[in-house]
């Protein structure tokens, strides 16, 4: 039935000139892209996204990440000479100078200073070597199975590489943390005795983008990582080794936005269907979300939901009882699943009587 369902829905966009977004309606000058869907990870467009490549400073992303999991804002970092002497993009720290750690995040996603990688690697990790291996830890934790990180900052190393599917993985899962998100979402900042600006033009350039990071080096040419939101949407993009990024950026995100727009097809507490219940005096009982759910959908494309209960429904039920599940299927194929509540009580047929009993003469 559903089958059938569909293909009279498919000959409808036809009859009335309405079709599908393809994927590769929209392209990019990278060497490798991709772009996705921020809380779902369903990927709208990607080009080459499994490639391992350099990815230079936007491996910022992850040291800033695992600093502030692993680290305390308000902790004073002394900077050592190294640190100080590093090579590359800088914030311009001297030796013995002494900073917060929330400092020199600025410095690092803002400035894309190299120097404050190696100082937070430094005090996070208690050296730089046992901080690399935090980030490989947390990159496999976050699935990013095709990367391996050799420093903090993103220096060409032979081991040291990304590919733009796990970039954007990273780049998902750091937005969703508030104080990664404050910082790479923010212009300008003064702060710790420095005035600091945002190498990220897309800030200002693009209405609804609240971060993330740029880098270069010669050999891994321009890389950027970007997120945008828009009606409660959040689209990340990723290219490497692409010489329009800016314009591809603002591309990708015209057409994912227009293309996959999120479908909300539930909301936390409202009801999903009705659901009869045996021996209970109503006969049905709401059944309703126990928490939001909402997927990018194409057009043309169909949602489909079905219950798998964990019990009979059987009279009594008190509300907010567990029943049980929602599955969201794309095209017979799984999406994603919530808890199903009981959404009112639902009282047994004896009841009744026993009210009848209870009457005053």
């Amino acid at each position: 039935m559903y089958k059938r369902i569909s293909a009279i829905m498919a000959a409808a966009l036809v009859l009335f000139g309405i079709f599908p977004c393809q994927a590769g309606a929209v392209g990019t000058s990278a060497s490798a892209a991709i772009l996705m869907d921020a809380d779902s990870g369903r990927v709208l467009y990607e080009q080459n996204a499994d490639a391992r490549m350099l990815i230079a400073s936007t491996t910022k992303i992850l040291t800033a990440l695992v600093a502030i999991r692993e680290g305390d804002l308000s902790e004073t970092v002394t900077v050592s000479r190294e640190a100080a002497f590093t090579e590359g993009s800088s914030m311009y720290l001297r030796e013995g100078e002494q900073l917060t750690l929330e400092t020199l995040l600025y410095g690092l996603m803002l400035c894309s200073g190299n120097d404050a990688a190696v100082a937070i690697a430094e005090h996070v990790g208690r050296g730089q070597a046992r901080f690399v291996q935090k980030m490989n830890e947390t990159a496999k934790e976050l699935g990013m199975d095709n990367s391996s990180f050799a420093n903090p900052n993103g220096l060409d190393a032979e081991e040291h590489y990304s590919t733009a599917r796990d970039m954007a993985v990273l780049a998902c899962a750091a937005m969703k943390n508030e104080t990664f998100a404050r910082i790479v979402s923010t212009r300008s900042v003064t702060i710790g005795g420095r005035t600091m600006t945002n190498h990220n033009k897309l800030l200002s350039r693009l209405e609804g983008c609240i971060g993330l990071k740029t880098g270069y080096t010669r050999a891994a040419g321009r890389t950027l990582v970007s997120c945008m939101e828009k009606n409660g949407q959040r689209l990340v993009a990723v290219t490497l080794q692409d010489g329009n990024d800016w314009a591809d950026h603002q591309t990708l995100y015209e057409y994912g936005f227009a293309a996959y727009p999120a479908q909300r097809l539930a909301v936390l507490g409202q009801p999903l269907r009705q659901a009869a219940v045996s021996g209970s005096l109503s006969g049905t009982v709401p059944l309703v979300a126990a928490a939001d759910f909402s997927w990018p959908v194409a057009a043309g494309e169909q949602v489909e939901m079905t219950l798998e209960l964990s019990r009979p429904l059987t009279a009594p039920l008190a509300a907010g009882t567990s029943l049980g599940e929602a599955v969201f299927l794309l095209d017979g194929r799984e999406i994603g699943r919530i808890g199903v509540l009981c959404g009112a009580y639902a009282a047994p047929r004896t009841e009744s009587a026993l009210s009848v009993l209870k009457l005053p003469r």
